[in-house]
């Protein structure tokens, strides 16, 4: 094309770009991780905490210990390359320092690793909650192989966990894989309590600082966020709170937006659709 730089030249001055913003060069011995493992981790746990969901045939009896284990050590190994990516990455940030990231990796995966039966427990709340809150649903095995909302709190849940536990980067890359997949974007770091239900889904949107009750049900295009921030103000807010809390069995019907790391949405309250709300509500009398 008339005009155009040499290849050459265009990769030197991608290159020296590189150099200038130096903390985000991917070089040798600091690779980010994978999305595709991280998605095949989230297929492994997602059928190790509802076993059938992939399609595969499940084993009987004894085998299905067998299968269960061979599962485990199979994402194991997956899940402690990906997390100690995620570390050895992170450590190259100025003023960082990775200290046996490997090690670290395996103390986060073998913990998250012994959550997995609580964690199935939790979920089974949601599922249970989506059964008693959908009239069109027709068993806990349809809500579990088919309902949106509970795979993304399946993922967030993972999530959650392994981010609590200190993983870093991959936590986040879950979650959006199931926003991807969902619609439905909730940030590892927020906070949910069991039985949550997200009927529909589509377009919902959970922030960091989020902190949501028990028994809370939310319908599709629900935004719970924060209020906008200047540049300059982003620094100093980075580790408060900028979302809202929704406390114990509140419905929020479709569209709704509550915004502000003050309000709260007391136990009970029903907040109706297309609503925009940046100030407390009461409980429910």
């Amino acid at each position: 094309m008339p005009g155009m730089a040499s290849i050459a030249d265009i990769a030197a001055r991608l290159v020296e770009s590189y150099e200038v913003e130096a903390p985000l060069t991917l070089t040798t011995g600091h690779d980010l991780p994978s999305p595709p493992d991280v998605a095949l981790a989230l297929t492994e746990l997602r059928e190790l905490l509802f076993p059938g969901l992939s399609g595969e045939p499940r084993a009987r009896g004894a085998a299905l210990r067998t299968q269960t284990e061979a599962r485990l050590a199979q994402v194991r190994v997956r899940l402690v390359e990906q997390i100690f990516r995620g570390l050895h990455y992170r450590s190259r940030a100025p003023g960082g320092e990775c200290v046996s990231c490997a090690q670290r990796a395996g103390e986060i995966t073998d913990a998250f690793i012994d959550q997995l039966p609580s964690l199935r427990a939790l979920l089974m709340t949601d599922v249970r909650a989506a059964q008693e809150g959908d009239p069109a649903a027709t068993g806990l095995d349809e809500i579990i192989f088919s309902y949106p909302g509970v795979q993304a709190i399946t993922v967030y849940r993972i999530a959650n966990a392994l981010l609590k536990l200190g993983a870093v980067i991959t936590p986040r890359m879950m979650t959006e894989i199931a926003h991807s997949q969902t619609g439905i974007d909730i940030h590892p770091g927020a906070e949910i309590g069991e039985g949550f239900f997200i009927d529909h889904g589509t377009g919902v949107v959970i922030g960091e600082t989020t902190v949501i009750g028990r028994g809370v049900r939310i319908y599709q295009g629900v935004t719970l966020g924060a209020m906008s921030l200047s540049a300059s103000e982003v620094p100093s807010l980075k580790n408060k709170k900028r979302h809202p809390t929704i406390e114990d069995e509140v419905i929020i019907y479709a569209n709704a937006t509550i915004l502000g790391g003050e309000t709260v949405i007391g136990r009970g309250a029903v907040i109706g659709g297309n609503s925009w709300i940046t100030q407390s509500v009461p409980a429910r009398r």
